[in-house]
């Protein structure tokens, strides 16, 4: 091969080189322009998120407590005296009325004892009249006249005094009620203050609850009270405030409350005493809030924020769209999945409800409010 082909071939072979890099040269300039140009017009891809109108609501304040039920009246049931039992006349959980015979105890011995004491007394009543008639005919002396009245009034409270005793041997209902488990047998010996068994006037139901002092203000008699139970979800059994206690208790700076619940509010008897409740105190007038979900703020340790949706002022357009602008609030009182707005965003403002994480300031928006955050003002845990 002579030398002007291999100088063609060389100057060939330079082309296509510098072709090659001419063209990966040319390739990166052109991604680096477009980079400029991107950041230049300041395009964002939109993020996808729900958002509402912000507006005013009633807020009705409300105390929160836990309590504990118990009966109107209740009692256990016991014997002031030892004995074999009898008899029983009463069942587990039976409804009885005021009086009602519920347990006899062994008492032959007893009323064989009231009869020789009614016989004693017979006989001073017979010597007394005798003594009185010869008193007056000066046949016996005053003396031996005060010893027989004497004796008399003895045999006489001897008597009575039996009777009672066999009367505490029959054991009444004190009071109206439902009774509770029955733990005692005929023939079964019982002690002094031997539980028989429950006795709970459940007609009404007395709450026992605590707030913190400073909530004193704004409780009083009669306020209403709305009850609820773990043992029956979603029912609210209504009350109201019976008394509050005189002293603030010096440990805990809290002070008793009672409540009451009538038997309209607890007609079936769902309620029971000892039940641990919750319940709510409706206190103050009602105050109006800017509302919205719970989840349209961002708790942070600088303070809360969320998103306000407004239309991009930089855009070109002739109908630019929604921007992310983070805005800081001021935030007041929850109630469910609600919070309340007390600054920092006004009525109608389009606040961000849900996709905060992807956000920040600029972010171009695309609502999409098909599915919505939770917003309701007493929640309830749902059913799998």
């Amino acid at each position: 091969m002579d030398k002007s082909k291999m100088r063609q071939r060389m100057i060939w072979m330079l082309i296509g080189v510098g072709l090659l890099f001419g063209s990966l040269y040319g390739y990166r300039m052109f991604g680096v322009y477009m980079m400029q140009k991107y950041l230049a017009s300041n395009t964002r891809p939109p993020a996808t998120v729900t958002a509402m109108r912000v507006s005013y609501q009633n807020w009705q304040p409300t105390l929160h407590a836990i309590g504990s039920l118990r009966a109107l009246q209740g009692v256990n049931i016991s014997s002031e005296v030892a004995g074999k039992v009898g008899r029983v006349y009463i069942q587990s959980g039976q409804q009885v009325k005021k009086g009602v015979l519920l347990l006899e105890l062994y008492h032959a011995d007893a009323d064989a004892q009231l009869r020789a004491l009614a016989a004693d007394a017979k006989l001073a009543e017979l010597r007394f009249t005798r003594d009185k008639a010869q008193l007056k005919a000066r046949a016996i002396s005053r003396a031996a006249f005060d010893v027989s009245a004497a004796g008399l009034k003895r045999a006489v409270a001897a008597v009575q005094q039996q009777r009672a005793l066999i009367a505490r041997k029959f054991i009444t209902a004190p009071f109206a009620g439902r009774l509770g488990i029955v733990s005692i047998n005929p023939g079964a010996y019982i002690n002094p203050g031997d539980v028989i068994t429950s006795l709970e006037n459940t007609e009404s139901l007395f709450v026992d609850f605590h707030l913190p002092q400073k909530e004193l203000g704004g409780i009083s008699v009669g306020q209403l009270l709305h009850i609820h139970s773990d043992a029956w979800p979603g029912r609210v059994f209504d009350g109201e405030i019976t008394a509050i206690n005189a002293a603030v208790d010096s440990a805990t700076r809290n002070v008793r409350i009672e409540g009451r619940v009538d038997k309209t509010a607890n007609t079936e008897g769902q309620l029971a005493p000892g039940m641990f409740v919750t319940l709510s105190v409706v206190s103050g007038k009602v105050q109006h809030y800017l509302t919205l979900p719970q989840t349209a703020v961002s708790y942070n340790a600088y303070g809360a924020t969320l998103f306000v949706a407004t239309r991009d002022k930089n855009s070109k357009k002739a109908r630019p769209g929604l921007v992310a602008q983070q805005e800081f609030v001021k935030l007041g009182a929850t109630r469910g999945d609600q919070v309340a707005i007390l600054s920092g965003i006004n009525d109608g403002d389009m606040i961000v409800t849900s996709g905060l994480m992807k956000l920040k300031n600029g972010t171009p928006l695309l609502i999409d409010n098909k599915i919505q955050p939770a917003n309701d003002i007493a929640p309830t845990p749902q059913e799998q």
